[in-house]
């Protein structure tokens, strides 16, 4: 993960059902479900000003840590999440 982003908090916003990443005056955020210790991740959006800059990942990063730490299952639905999973195989441990 990038420098930049290890400090930054991941927040649920539960209102919207999407974990989010502030970077600076930027969001970027996957939205999810949520249902019986299950969470389906349907999308992830970057601003244009954070594309290529790691943003994305960081938010992926954090929230399958989330999930795992939260005892949770995960349904990857969102493509880049899905692409994410087949580059770090190792966290298939947590896919349902």
């Amino acid at each position: 993960m990038n420098e930049e982003y290890v400090s930054l908090p991941l927040v649920k916003n539960l209102e919207e059902h999407r974990f989010e990443l502030k970077v600076g005056e930027y969001v970027t955020f996957i939205e999810y479900k949520e249902r019986d210790k299950k969470i389906w991740l349907i999308h992830t959006e970057s601003p244009e000003e954070l594309k290529g800059k790691g943003a994305a990942t960081a938010v992926i990063e954090k929230t399958l840590a989330y999930i795992e730490d939260n005892g949770y299952k995960l349904i990857p639905l969102c493509p880049l999440v899905a692409a994410y999973l087949k580059r770090h195989p190792d966290w298939n441990r947590i896919v349902e």
